[in-house]
């Protein structure tokens, strides 16, 4: 028996100079053939913890990842059969960690597939609020947490970094004024090496410094 009461799962990552997000197209009944983020119903008597786990791996693939509740929206008119809660909750995974791991394991959901955030698809059910929810959480904590950073891969370059703001913020930023910020903000470790593998100039490759990070947030 289910309840009336849903997990969607609002997933982020980076690649190609661009924020994505990964979405799930449906192949059941209300929405079908939409695209929409990965969610179902929760069991009776399943924890919530348990059941973010369940629909995580079975709408993609994912398991082993922290999700951190956003959450409840229970608009009137939210879903067709009325009002139906959801919790959401988001996480940010790095690209090339998840990259083959992809894919639904459960008949309802048709494909899973990372779309670039300003090409997003129209979305099932009020799941375009939820991710404009979820961005303006990412926008306001962008200087004292660590997700910028949690989407880069280990060694990146300034270029990649202010990519990353640029997605979040939804502007373009200076590129002078964004590196001299961070060159002052002193968590970036210069390493002695470049890109490999471009047809263009390499670029110097970076390291975030967490311990830095963390003290200088601590002593704010």
């Amino acid at each position: 028996m289910q309840t009336h009461f849903t997990i969607d799962c609002v997933i982020y990552s980076f690649n190609e100079g661009k924020l994505q997000l990964l979405l799930t197209e449906r192949n059941v009944y209300p929405y079908k053939d939409w695209w929409a983020l990965p969610g179902f119903f929760a069991q009776k008597d399943e924890e919530m913890e348990d059941a973010v786990k369940r629909i995580l791996y079975e709408h993609t693939g994912l398991k082993d990842i922290f999700m951190e509740q956003l959450g409840a929206f229970a608009g009137v008119k939210r879903h067709p059969e009325g009002r139906i809660l959801t919790v959401a909750f988001s996480t940010i995974v790095k690209y090339e960690d998840v990259k083959s791991k992809i894919k639904p394991m459960t008949s309802y959901m048709r494909q899973a597939k990372w779309f670039a955030i300003d090409q997003l698809p129209d979305l099932a059910f009020d799941h375009a609020q939820i991710v404009q929810q979820s961005l303006q959480k990412l926008k306001h904590t962008i200087n004292y947490s660590t997700a910028v950073y949690e989407l880069l891969p280990e060694k990146f370059t300034l270029t990649q970094l202010q990519q990353v703001y640029e997605a979040i913020l939804g502007k373009t930023l200076d590129k002078r004024n964004f590196r001299k910020k961070i060159a002052n903000a002193g968590f970036l470790k210069e390493l002695p090496e470049v890109q490999k593998g471009v047809s263009y100039r390499a670029a110097r490759l970076y390291k975030f410094d967490k311990r830095k990070f963390q003290k200088q947030i601590n002593a704010m």
